[in-house]
């Protein structure tokens, strides 16, 4: 398998065509490829940093020619969750004609993509590449070649994370602004930049009551942690 992170310009890309407008970028949650319609279907996180820029850039992104259906699924300050459907953009039509395939999510921001796919061979790689040149700028960030025993422990690795992102969505919304306001006041630093008192003071509430709440949330996380670090630890030996 040959594994390609490439950083991509593409003219006929809705999302791209709104970064370039809006200091927003875009981040993929899923995506499911359509055949019998030619469209892509994508499930996002945008991050506007702020209320304002991010809903100028998503009214852009709502108005574009290319965006066949647009759901605002979720939105706080200044980050949003979308759904939306596009067709099938000229880049994404080159690495499919030559088997290529989704390896890792996409992110996009100030007029380019970060993709990363992958290759059953090196021929059909370099001819994806070659094909690419036609009609949209890129460069390959990254690329390396993986055999089975690479590909043993990289499944090993994503079954880790995707432990650890359980462990956060297993947080209810109060442990989760809590162990938030607790890492960025300096909470768990040494020596400590906030103290209970204050953590108490910003929610309103006792110090018993936001210290139980932070116990709750590192209990759910570091147990997924040692979860995740069981899984590494299970990860085959490469053959001699």
């Amino acid at each position: 398998m040959i594994d390609l992170t490439l950083d991509v310009e593409q003219y006929d890309c809705p999302y791209i065509a709104t970064t370039d407008d809006h200091d927003v970028a875009f981040s993929t949650l899923n995506w499911e490829f359509d055949r019998t319609v030619e469209r892509l279907e994508t499930r996002m996180v945008v991050d506007g940093g702020d209320r304002a820029t991010l809903d100028r850039g998503l009214a852009t992104l709502r108005e574009h020619d290319q965006i066949h259906e647009y759901e605002l699924v979720a939105k706080r300050d200044g980050v949003a969750r979308i759904r939306s459907t596009i067709p099938t953009t000229n880049a994404m039509g080159v690495i499919r004609d030559h088997d290529g395939y989704v390896t890792g999510p996409f992110h996009i921001e100030s007029g380019s993509e970060r993709w990363q796919v992958g290759f059953d061979g090196e021929g059909a790689a370099e001819a994806a590449l070659s094909a690419l040149e036609a009609d949209n700028e890129f460069a390959v960030e990254a690329r390396e070649e993986i055999g089975l025993p690479e590909m043993g422990g990289y499944v090993q690795s994503v079954g880790a994370a995707m432990t650890l992102v359980d462990g956060c969505r297993d947080l209810s919304e109060t442990e989760r602004q809590t162990l938030e306001a607790a890492v960025d006041g300096g909470y768990f630093d040494r020596p400590r930049s906030a103290d209970l008192g204050a953590l108490a003071d910003e929610f309103d509430v006792s110090k018993p009551a936001v210290s139980n709440t932070l116990r709750r949330g590192q209990e759910r996380v570091l147990s997924r942690v040692v979860d995740a670090l069981n899984d590494l630890d299970e990860r085959p030996e490469s053959p001699n």
